[in-house]
C-alpha cells in the first residue's frame, strides 16, 4: 500500500505522530495464507493417518479376506500417489502406464494447490467406496479423519486453494474407484466362497480342511486384472514337487519335515508362527502388515509428503499384485495342504497350531507378498536397512513383542517360514513364493514413476 503524504498539511507533535503511524502500517503486510509448496516440501502426516484408517478399516469390514484386502491396498497406494505426483516436480503420473488405468485428471495450470488437502480428498472417497460394507462407527471414523485434516489445512492455506484441493483430490479418487470397478475383484468381499466353483479331484489335488471344512476361498483371483502389465505371466512359478505317498519320494520327505518342525517347536519358533500369521479381523491381514511395516519405515525416516506417496504405491501394488499372482499358481495347480497329506500318509491324529486357510497350497502367499514389499523397500530405503516391526505392539501378550530384523529380506523370509512352523505349508511352496514375490517387486521397483 502507497500513501501520498502532503507535508505542508501535518504540523506539530500530533502530525508527527500520525506520520509515524502511517509509516509503520505501510511497512507491516496483512495476515495472509502460506504460499502451497511441493509435495517434497510437505510432511507425510496425511498419507500415514489414511494408511492407518485403511488398516482399521481391513480389520473391522467382514469379507476382507488377504486378496480382498490386497486389492483395497493397491488402489489406495495408486490414489494416494496419483493425486499428490502434479506437486513432485521429479516424478510423473502413472496414467496409461499401468493395466487400464486411464490418464488422470489433472490440475488446473497457474493454479495453486495443497497437496495434503488433494490426498486427503482422494483417500476419504476411496475408503468410502472400496469399504462400502464398513460398519457405522467406521464410516464415523472415516468421516472424521476427513474434516479433521480438513480443519487442520484452513489453519495454513486459503480457502479457494482449499476447495481447489479437494475437488481435485476427489476427481482422483473417483477415477481410480471407477478404474477398479471391472477388475475381476470389485466388491470382493461379498463373494469369497462362490458356489459355482468345484475343485478338482485326484491324488494330491487340494480338499477342503479341517476343522472348517470350508469351500474354497476366491478360486478365480488369478484371472483378476494386474496392476503392472503382463506382471502375473512373468511371476509364475514352477510346478510343485510330483506327488507321491512313496517314503523314499520328495514329496514324503518335505510332508516329513512339517511334521517333525511342528511336533518340535520351540518358543521362539511358535512366536513367529503366531505373529505372522495375521488373520482377517485379528490382525490387518498379511497386506497389511506390509503396508504396516512401510507406515513404520517412513515415520522413522520422517520422510516427505512426496516420498510416502511413492513408497506407499510401491508397497501397495506389489501386495496386489502379490496376491493374484500367488493365487493363479494355487488355482493351477491346486495342491493339497500338508494336514490332508500329513493326516492320510503319517500320522491321522496330527493338528498344526495354526488353522488351515480354505486354499490350496503352492504357492505361499506369505511368501509371495512379504518377498514383493521386502524388494520393492530395499529398492527405496537399502537392502541392509534394519529395523524394528512394531505392528503387534498394542497386543497384550506375547506376540506383540517388537520384532528387530537386519534388513527388509530378513522379515520376509521370517514370514515366510513362519508358515512351515504353523505347519500350512511345505518348504517349496515357502522358497518358490519367495522368488515369485521377488520377481513382482522387481518389477514394481521398475515401472516408470520418474521422468
Amino acid at each position: 500500500m502507497h500513501y501520498i503524504l502532503k507535508t505542508n498539511k501535518l504540523n506539530g507533535n500530533a502530525n508527527l505522530i500520525v506520520l509515524l503511524i502511517i509509516l509503520l502500517t505501510s511497512c507491516q503486510k496483512d495476515p495472509e495464507f502460506k504460499t502451497p509448496q511441493t509435495a517434497e516440501q510437505q510432511p507425510l502426516t496425511v498419507a500415514t493417518k489414511w494408511f492407518e484408517q485403511f488398516y482399521s478399516l481391513t480389520k473391522a469390514c467382514p469379507g476382507f479376506t488377504p486378496p480382498v484386502a490386497a486389492r483395497a491396498f493397491g488402489y489406495a497406494g495408486v490414489a494416494l500417489y496419483e493425486s499428490v505426483v502434479p506437486g513432485i516436480p521429479t516424478h510423473q503420473s502413472l496414467g496409461t502406464k499401468l493395466n487400464g488405468l486411464p490418464k488422470m485428471p489433472i490440475p488446473n495450470l497457474g493454479q495453486n494447490y495443497y497437496w495434503p488437502a488433494c490426498a486427503n480428498a482422494a483417500m476419504a472417497y476411496l475408503a468410502r467406496n472400496l469399504y462400502a460394507n464398513m460398519p457405522d462407527s467406521q464410516l464415523e471414523a472415516v468421516n472424521q479423519l476427513e474434516r479433521e485434516m480438513l480443519q487442520t489445512y484452513s489453519f495454513v492455506v486459503d480457502l479457494e486453494t482449499l476447495n481447489r484441493s479437494k475437488v481435485f483430490g476427489q476427481a482422483i479418487g473417483e477415477a481410480i474407484f471407477a478404474w477398479s470397478i471391472d477388475d475381476g475383484g470389485h466388491e470382493g468381499y461379498n463373494k469369497n466362497f462362490p458356489e459355482n466353483y468345484t475343485a478338482p479331484t485326484g491324488p494330491g489335488k487340494w480338499v477342503p480342511t479341517a476343522p472348517s471344512f470350508q469351500r474354497a476361498l476366491q478360486p478365480y483371483w488369478g484371472f483378476n486384472r494386474e496392476f503392472v502389465p503382463g506382471i502375473i505371466n512373468r511371476s509364475q512359478t514352477l510346478a510343485p514337487l510330483t506327488y507321491s505317498t512313496s517314503p523314499t519320494s520328495t514329496f514324503f520327505s518335505q510332508a516329513l519335515e512339517v511334521y517333525t518342525v511342528t511336533n518340535t517347536l520351540n518358543p521362539e519358533q511358535e512366536i513367529i508362527a503366531h505373529y505372522w500369521s495375521d488373520d482377517p479381523g485379528i490382525g490387518g491381514t498379511p497386506p497389511g502388515h506390509s503396508i504396516n511395516i512401510a507406515t513404520q519405515i517412513l515415520t522413522k525416516e520422517n520422510a516427505s509428503l512426496a516420498l510416502a506417496a511413492e513408497t506407499y504405491c510401491k508397497v501397495s501394488i506389489a501386495v496386489a499384485d502379490a496376491f493374484i499372482s500367488c493365487w493363479k499358481s494355487k488355482y493351477e495347480f491346486n495342491l493339497l495342504r500338508p494336514i490332508t497329506y500329513i493326516r492320510d500318509v503319517i500320522d491321522p491324529n496330527w493338528t498344526p497350531i495354526l488353522t488351515t486357510p480354505a486354499f490350496p497350497e503352492y504357492s505361499s502367499g506369505h511368501s509371495v507378498q512379504s518377498s514383493a514389499t521386502a524388494q520393492v523397500l530395499s529398492d527405496l530405503f537399502g537392502y541392509r536397512y534394519s529395523f524394528i516391526d512394531r505392528t503387534h505392539e498394542m497386543r497384550n501378550d506375547i506376540i506383540g513383542t517388537p520384532r528387530t530384523y537386519a534388513s527388509f529380506y530378513d522379515y520376509a523370509e521370517e514370514a515366510a517360514i513362519s508358515r512351515l512352523y504353523g505347519g500350512i505349508h511345505f518348504r517349496d511352496g515357502i522358497h518358490f513364493g519367495l522368488k515369485q514375490g521377488r520377481i513382482i517387486g522387481e518389477s514394481v521397483s521398475a515401472l516408470p514413476f520418474k521422468r
